[in-house]
């Protein structure tokens, strides 16, 4: 009879009972399951993703029986410095448990879990565990009253309406003999059955397999068992273990202690290889050879995360989390230029010949409109693009799938204080290998930043000429800038013709002629000036009108791109 494997991340905060409850639930334990590492042991605190699983029949939306459905339970750790764990575990998770401990509520881990739910998985069924703590009078009030606030929780979520189901999983707690029975277990495995569905799993691709253990068997040779995140694996494969350069041929396959010889994306299995000392790879990637790249910077389009506060800012740094990795990284944010705001989103493909507009931060409700982009505000509100992008530079390269979930945290946050430390998530669209990627991939890349300077004239010269003043410091080649259009406050266009003496002056042809009542302002003031200069007493109200006469602007405009070697202006 065949056996459908749905993955179930169970995620909570610290101490909300997770792997109490995935012992509850399951029958099998799989080889990483229930804290094995010594120090977890001894502090009761799940380190790694444990696995484990139940078996239970065939749900009738499965399709026809006989059969069995196995539920591998993905014991995913609870406290703040292990969320890297978490989210190398979130891109397999088809259906996550959501562990509440029913006396304190929704705590800042579960908020983080909820929001690594909504990235990585379809849905949801809440767990209110550590029922046998409320007195038995008030026990179904209590229960009634956390259900409705969670679902009031869950309201502006994709897990809106899932179910909430009340367990005491280790009654009496860890202390309890094991002759205490478990409260609510069996109603939660109908629970999760409902849930179940067939995950689209999709065996064509590379093969791409996150690895969580790894020991050596006498005569055997050494297995890795893990979950296939992409692709399938059939025995006699090469497979590539890219941290360390190796490639190994698939000699035996099992999965649950049963022989086979193919295995897909979503299957748990272990593989064994021979010659291969499993001190090296404790956990990691193993895939198609090649199929993997290791980047030096990238590409992602993203969103940010709702919850987390604060403004996302170009130049900062984030821990980002592709793969299976998680490493330093700083950002630069960019958008579509203002005209395509409205442009349709383009999924998974970045497309090099457009323009794009460089951003001080991710533009969001609540951020600081740029001067860019107040020139499309009609009303005040903040235009804000379809889709945004950001350039990723990491500390250290990282080896990833071409197409890969991209998440940015700020995980030295204080863990006890009560915020959000996943900043955004994305898709990685173009990652650069070649470790000069500034030479080589940057110019490529056409952001710009839109720039604005500001003079005033300082005279006429003749009726198609004038003198500026105050739009270059005094060591600028004016040069660079001869030939760039200018526009006067009064209304006239003029071209930048050459610099003029020696303290940053220059001066600006005007083609179509300086109008009229632009020369009077002009000699007026320049006549104020110059009888000022004289040091003429002049009288009162002479000074007045004086300080009345608004010097005509000389304003430039022209944008210049951002990886741009030559540093050219361009205008349009």
């Amino acid at each position: 009879p065949r056996v459908l494997n749905v993955n179930v991340g169970v995620l909570g905060h610290i101490d909300s009972g997770k792997t109490a409850l995935a012992r509850a639930l399951s029958t099998t334990g799989s080889t990483a399951a229930f804290d094995r590492a010594p120090q977890s042991r001894a502090r009761g605190i799940t380190l790694d993703l444990g696995f484990s699983c139940l078996r239970t029949a065939l749900p009738p939306q499965m399709g026809p029986g006989p059969g069995e459905l196995q539920f591998t339970l993905v014991d995913c750790p609870g406290h703040a410095s292990l969320i890297r764990t978490i989210i190398g575990g979130a891109q397999i998770i088809d259906l996550m448990m959501l562990v509440i401990d029913v006396t304190k509520g929704m705590q800042t881990q579960s908020a983080e879990c909820l929001v690594i739910g909504q990235i990585a998985c379809q849905k949801m069924v809440v767990v209110l565990n550590k029922i046998d703590l409320l007195p038995e009078g008030k026990r179904q009030s209590a229960i009634e009253k956390m259900t409705k606030k969670m679902q009031k929780t869950l309201e502006n979520t994709k897990f809106c309406g899932c179910p909430v189901v009340a367990v005491a999983a280790k009654p009496g707690g860890p202390e309890a003999p094991e002759s205490e029975n478990p409260l609510g277990i069996s109603e939660l495995i109908e629970v999760l059955k409902s849930q179940a569905y067939l995950p689209s799993r999709d065996p064509s691709g590379n093969f791409l397999m996150a690895v969580d253990h790894c020991f050596s068997i006498k005569g055997q040779g050494t297995v890795m068992t893990g979950t296939i995140l992409s692709g399938s694996v059939s025995l006699g494969d090469n497979v590539e273990i890219p941290a360390l350069k190796v490639t190994k041929k698939v000699k035996s396959m099992q999965m649950f202690h049963t022989p086979v010889t193919y295995a897909m994306q979503g299957d748990r299995v272990g593989i064994c290889v021979t010659q291969f000392d499993p001190k090296l790879l404790e956990r990691g990637l193993i895939c198609t050879p090649e199929s993997l790249h290791t980047i030096h910077a990238a590409i992602i389009s993203l969103k940010k995360i709702q919850y987390f506060r604060g403004a996302l800012q170009t130049k900062a740094k984030f821990h980002i989390t592709l793969g299976h990795e998680t490493v330093m990284g700083r950002v630069m944010f960019f958008s579509p230029a203002p005209a395509d705001f409205n442009e349709e989103i383009k999924e998974d493909v970045f497309d090099f010949e457009k323009d794009y507009l460089y951003q001080e931060e991710y533009l969001s409700k609540d951020s600081n409109s740029s001067e860019e982009n107040k020139e499309n505000d009609q009303a005040g509100e903040v235009q804000l693009p379809r889709q945004q992008w950001a350039l990723l530079e990491f500390e250290k390269p990282v080896t990833c799938p071409k197409l890969c979930l991209v998440i940015g945290s700020k995980l030295d946050t204080d863990i006890h204080a009560n915020t959000c430390r996943l900043a955004f998530h994305g898709v990685l669209l173009q990652g650069m290998e070649d470790k000069n990627y500034s030479e080589t991939f940057l110019p490529k890349l056409k952001v710009y930043k839109l720039k604005h300077k500001e003079g005033q004239v300082e005279r006429v010269m003749d009726d198609y000429s004038v003198i500026g003043r105050s739009l270059f410091k005094k060591e600028t080649n004016i040069q660079i800038f001869v030939g760039l259009k200018v526009k006067l406050s009064t209304g006239e266009d003029g071209v930048i013709d050459g610099g003029f003496g020696q303290s940053g002056k220059f001066k600006i042809r005007i083609p179509d002629g300086l109008k009229p009542d632009t020369k009077m302002l002009l000699t007026v003031a320049s006549k104020k000036k110059s009888k000022a200069g004289k040091g003429d007493t002049t009288k009162e109200d002479e000074s007045s009108k004086n300080d009345s006469v608004q010097p005509v602007t000389i304003s430039l405009l022209f944008k210049r791109y951002v990886f741009d070697m030559q540093k050219k202006m361009i205008q349009s």
